[in-house]
């Protein structure tokens, strides 16, 4: 599983959602297909977001309101 989720605490915060162990798989899956990665190609995937989604406000923007319409986050 992905252990580079628990570096995407305040984007997970930000979207409003809780990362649990029951929707960690969906979350992580969300996570790849935003970042343009082949679902279980966690190096992939943590490599791209921390390239992109972690130092550029609009990619960040975009990974929170995809995580937000996928799991239906009010905040």
């Amino acid at each position: 599983m992905s252990c580079y989720l628990r570096h995407l605490k305040e984007i997970f915060e930000e979207a409003g959602i809780e990362v649990t162990p029951a929707n960690r798989k969906d979350v992580d899956r969300v996570v790849h297909a935003t970042a343009g990665v082949p679902y279980k190609h966690c190096p992939t995937a943590w490599k791209k977001v921390k390239q992109e989604f972690l130092t550029d406000e609009k990619k960040r923007r975009i990974l929170i309101r995809e995580l937000k319409k996928s799991f239906g986050a009010k905040k």
